[in-house]
């Protein structure tokens, strides 16, 4: 065994359809881990990352959950909390985005933003987090932004809930690194997903970006993978309150 070796874990990821979630979920069952993947738009009996982990030799379990729905995210939360087998990793990683200059916002689409991307994110951890501390050990991971550290453009809502992310990774890691529960986030750069199609589509924004990248390349859902092994890890077991970037060097340039 290694320090990165997550066999016989348990880990939940929101978001694990596709995209980065899927990598995340894919990553962390190459490792060892059995997964319990969420989407709200996930087919529980029949998905793709479904296949994929069961390819691997892990158990997969899938649910149908609306990250915008509290009362969802709630009930499902205390489902996992009171199953027989505890959950041992949580990646908060659902996320939605709404992009409108913020003069013209609809501020429907901010509370939304920040219901999927920052509520139900501490929803799930409350409910987890009790179990984790009760039993001294688990771990925790957000799916934060460049976002966190940054304003972005017409996205307003989404960098608030991903700045709300990085403070609520370091106030939960405040009060549970003690319980063994580590709380850490990963800050994903400029990665070639839905989320971020309008700016690949966009031959100007795209092409700023990637001047800006010093890798020279948009990220793939792929590279999110190590870095949430890492901190999902006994590797990482001193490792509490830290965004990681994963963003081709865009913070450092």
């Amino acid at each position: 065994m290694t320090p990165f070796d997550l066999t016989g874990r348990l880990a939940v990821v929101t978001g694990a359809k596709r995209g980065i979630g899927f990598a995340i979920a894919d990553a962390l069952a190459a490792a060892g881990a059995d997964i319990i993947g969420v989407s709200a738009t996930l087919d529980p009996h029949s998905s793709r990352i479904g296949d994929r982990v069961r390819e691997l030799g892990r158990h997969f379990e899938g649910h149908r959950v609306d990250f915008a729905d509290r009362g969802q995210v709630v009930e499902f939360g205390a489902r996992l909390a009171s199953q027989e087998r505890a959950v041992d990793i949580l990646v908060n990683n659902a996320g939605t985005i709404r992009r409108a200059p913020a003069a013209d916002h609809p501020l429907e689409w901010f509370d939304e933003v920040l219901e999927v991307d920052l509520t139900s994110g501490f929803v799930l951890s409350q409910a987890l987090g009790r179990r984790m501390l009760d039993v001294g050990r688990g771990r925790i991971i957000f799916t934060a932004s460049l976002l966190s550290f940054q304003g972005g453009i017409s996205v307003p809502g989404y960098a608030a809930a991903k700045s709300g992310v990085a403070g609520l990774v370091r106030a939960l890691s405040n009060e549970w690194a003690g319980g063994g529960v580590t709380v850490n986030g990963i800050a994903p750069g400029y990665i070639a997903t839905d989320n971020t199609q309008a700016l690949q589509d966009d031959p100007d924004r795209s092409r700023s970006i990637l001047e800006r990248i010093p890798a020279g390349r948009w990220g793939d859902a792929e590279d999110l993978g190590g870095a949430a092994v890492f901190l999902a890890s006994d590797a990482a077991r001193y490792v509490s309150g830290a965004i990681l970037p994963v963003d081709g060097g865009w913070l450092g340039r």
